[in-house]
């Protein structure tokens, strides 16, 4: 290791030990430590994590509802887009909505995660006709719609709608307790032709980086993350760590990031393209722990690292993210949830606990800023169904 890495990675290390944030300098310069050299920095991370979570590890149970998967955006890595007419192209009628919304409710789920493609309504006449049968004039008041009917059911309503402008999020702060977007990458070099976002207008990092910093001026409890292994670099990742940190730095509103793994789907462009080595993404997600603020939970997919619940937990993870026990995960197909009361057990001979969480953290719900005063009622009475028993029997 150069002098550069090295001085990096001794910094970087100290700070972790002394509880201090990494100055930028010193995060953009272990973008340059060899991913063989991570032990020590998995190491620390771990201990971050420990002084600011102890051994609790928690997750959201959930149910997805794939609103739609039209979307005018062509990543190269996507599985879950169509066009109107595609083979498996949908929009979740309401009776679907319904009928899934029942069947969490009876699972004893928290949250109701609402995903669709970006902009479906600007470049499909189709859709747009569909949801004007429906008596809905955009697809915000679809999901405004959507959403008050989960929290009849006493479910937590969570939207990732892709990039929505200054009005949209203000409409869905009245219903939502929290909203997301994956930043994913803040590189414009991936948004060139023939990199993964060329066809994706929605990716381009301002856009992204301009609905984090509205939510941040709207308050709205957020979740972001970066993809990893899409032929982004190393410093690429660190700059959109440190992105993110300063957007939460400003408005407070980052209650979680997502350090998501690229991995291959059948029929896309990038199929042939190979996934991040496991050490590559320990890597990253124990750079994130040392990057980001301590309070900003971090996250890994369980269902895309089946074979390292462990490896993540040792570096820095505080929380697996959304589990749905009723509907499976729309934007990974081939990658099942894993079984509660199985991750359970494998916490627990890790030396954690795990626990279900709702979709607004605590902090969160007990700032009057970040939730909605009509959503406080059914928040207390959501924390107060949310039973570890029933969801993760013995």
């Amino acid at each position: 290791m150069s002098s550069e890495p090295a001085a990096a990675l001794s910094a970087a290390l100290a700070a972790a030990y002394r509880d201090e944030a990494l100055p930028d300098e010193v995060a953009l310069a272990l973008a340059s430590v060899p991913v063989a050299a991570s032990a020590r920095l998995v190491q620390a991370a771990g201990a971050r994590r420990d002084r600011h979570y102890g051994k609790r590890i928690t997750f959201s149970p959930k149910a997805f509802l794939p609103v739609t998967n039209l979307c005018r955006n062509r990543c190269d890595y996507c599985a879950f887009r169509r066009s109107p007419g595609e083979p498996g192209a949908w929009t979740m009628t309401p009776d679907e909505i319904l009928a899934t919304l029942d069947r969490a409710q009876a699972q004893h789920c928290a949250e109701a995660l609402f995903c669709l493609g970006d902009q479906p309504e600007t470049a499909f006449g189709v859709y747009r006709d569909t949801l004007s049968g429906w008596g809905h004039a955009s697809t915000v008041d679809y999901l405004v719609w959507a959403a008050e009917r989960a929290l009849e059911r006493g479910l937590l309503p969570h939207t990732n709608a892709g990039v929505l402008d200054y009005d949209e999020i203000r409409r869905l702060r009245r219903c939502n307790v929290s909203l997301g977007l994956m930043l994913e990458n803040v590189s414009e070099r991936l948004c060139q032709r023939g990199a993964p976002h060329h066809r994706a207008p929605d990716k381009r990092p301002a856009r992204r980086l301009a609905m984090l910093r509205e939510a941040g001026e709207l308050s709205i409890p957020f979740t972001t993350g970066i993809l990893i292994g899409i032929g982004e670099t190393p410093r690429d990742r660190v700059e959109t760590l440190l992105a993110i940190r300063e957007h939460h730095r400003r408005y407070r509103h980052v209650q979680e990031v997502i350090v998501q793994n690229f991995t291959p789907h059948p029929d896309t462009p990038m199929a042939s393209h190979p996934a991040p080595a496991a050490d590559e993404l320990l890597h990253t997600v124990a750079l994130a722990r040392l990057v980001l603020d301590a309070e900003v939970g971090l996250q890994a997919p369980p269902n895309l690292n089946p074979e390292r619940i462990e490896d993540l937990l040792a570096a820095g993870i505080n929380d697996f993210g959304g589990i749905s026990p009723v509907t499976r995960d729309y934007i990974n197909p081939e990658q099942p949830w894993p079984e509660l009361a199985g991750l359970r057990g494998r916490c627990r001979d890790a030396g954690f606990e795990l626990s279900p969480r709702l979709s607004i953290y605590p902090s969160y719900a007990a700032d009057d800023r970040f939730l909605d005063p009509a959503l406080s009622a059914a928040v207390d009475d959501a924390q107060r169904r949310l039973d570890p028993a029933r969801l993760m029997p013995s």
